[in-house]
């Protein structure tokens, strides 16, 4: 095997050839071999190649014809280098007993969370880069599964978006009581930064060192100033890192769309849920994660997670614009609530909950206490809004193990249009 030139035919121009244990070593990782030594000898090559302009030409028809040729390739969302054939008329194609012959096997990220997708809280530290080389591959949180597999994950980064929600409360709606008059966006981003400062990205470094609510760190490059600062005497065995958090009303393939700010570009596409293959709309939480890009030689945007939530005032989290409708109407039966003496509390869970019958995740959550009798009840709302038949499926299949977390209520679009979600919850919660 050969390096040649990007945009080269392999034939005639420079050829660089591959010493026999490093080919022997990335034929192994192409292939699924699980060697530690392997993968990390393969990665270098194929991340030196893509920074040196070079592409791999394969020798499996000979050195005098034109050579089958494999492209190094940086997959951003998972922090993965791979090699994808180079295909298309008038291509060299590789002999069928070539290990090259079939395509690698990538990780692929999942746009949809399904409501059977385990989603439990990372573990550990708000980290979602690797020190090299475990940068370069990145290593499932699960030593037994294959990083390399076809099988869809949540991203890493959603996970830890939901986390610091979870950490700061911005998915709880308090009793009317206990809010504050007024809301606004700096309240959630100031609930954001001191749930950060009880987090840490590595030992001693705490995460609102290096986390950022406005667009303004990346375009003054104080983000990048200060992550290189923290670098100096950032701990062995972990890879410096920032995150930007900021609000967007609209993300688009690889660009965020700040609300106060010009738009930012990743380096790869924005990731974000959808529901029956529809793009949930906005406004989002985007959680941007800033490190070391090969391609820019330097501190750069990496990727994205765009999380839709309620309002700028209310970062709660939703996973269809059905949701969305649903908990401003519930919201609305929250005040009528309050005026009857009701004190109404309202939980999006992001992560599961485990009963005996397995882990499951309701849409909302409500706690009513009674300020007369001091009385409290617990209810599970479902939002059955105009979903796919195996989305609403799947709902109803996971309606027994709600069951042993609290009641359950389904409401329908139907519900909303009629204006009786109020009268069913207060038939469930004071039958």
């Amino acid at each position: 095997m050969w390096l040649i030139d990007r945009y080269g035919e392999g034939l005639g121009g420079p050829r660089i050839t591959l010493p026999a244990p490093v080919r022997a070593a990335l034929v192994r990782w192409y292939v699924g071999g699980n060697s530690r030594a392997d993968e990390e000898a393969s990665i270098m090559l194929v991340q030196q190649a893509r920074i040196g302009k070079k592409w791999i030409a394969c020798d499996c028809l000979g050195s005098d014809c034109r050579p089958p040729i494999l492209l190094p390739v940086f997959l951003s969302e998972a922090e993965t280098y791979y090699l994808r054939r180079l295909t298309g008329s008038g291509r060299a194609e590789h002999v069928p007993d070539c290990p090259f012959f079939r395509d690698q096997a990538t990780n692929r990220i999942s746009q949809v969370r399904n409501p059977e997708t385990p989603a439990d809280p990372p573990t550990g530290f708000f980290e979602a880069l690797r020190p090299a080389p475990e940068k370069l591959a990145q290593r499932p949180d699960d030593d037994n599964s294959d990083d390399r597999t076809r099988n869809a994950s949540l991203p890493k980064l959603a996970r830890l978006l939901w986390r610091l929600m979870n950490v700061s409360g911005l998915n709880v709606i308090a009793p009317i009581s206990a809010e504050p008059t007024v809301r606004s966006i700096g309240l959630e981003f100031k609930k954001l930064s001191a749930a950060a400062a009880r987090i840490e990205i590595a030992p001693g470094i705490e995460l609102g060192r290096a986390l950022w609510t406005h667009a303004q760190a990346l375009e003054s490059k104080r983000a990048y100033a200060c992550i290189r600062a923290l670098s100096r005497t950032w701990p062995r065995g972990h890879a410096p890192q920032g995150f930007l958090t900021i609000f967007a009303q609209q993300v688009r393939g690889a660009t965020i769309y700040p609300a106060d700010s010009d738009p930012i570009l990743v380096a790869n596409r924005v990731q974000s849920p959808s529901v029956s293959g529809n793009p949930v709309k906005g406004p989002f939480l985007v959680m941007i994660l800033i490190g070391q890009y090969p391609e820019a030689k330097g501190l750069a945007p990496l990727r994205a997670y765009a999380q839709p939530v309620f309002s700028g005032n209310r970062f709660v989290p939703v996973e269809s614009d059905f949701e969305r409708r649903a908990l401003r109407v519930l919201l609305d039966a929250r005040r009528a609530f309050a005026r009857e003496g009701m004190d109404i509390a309202i939980q999006k869970p992001v992560f599961d909950t485990l009963t005996p019958l397995g882990p499951c995740r309701p849409d909302f959550l409500l706690e009513a206490r009674s300020r007369r009798t001091g009385e409290v009840h617990q209810l599970v709302v479902e939002a059955m809004g105009l979903l796919s038949d195996e989305y609403r499926a799947a709902k109803i299949a996971r309606n027994p193990k709600l069951e042993l977390i609290a009641p359950v209520v389904c409401i329908s679009s139907d519900d909303l249009k009629m204006g009786r979600v109020a009268r069913i919850l207060a038939q469930r919660l004071w039958c």
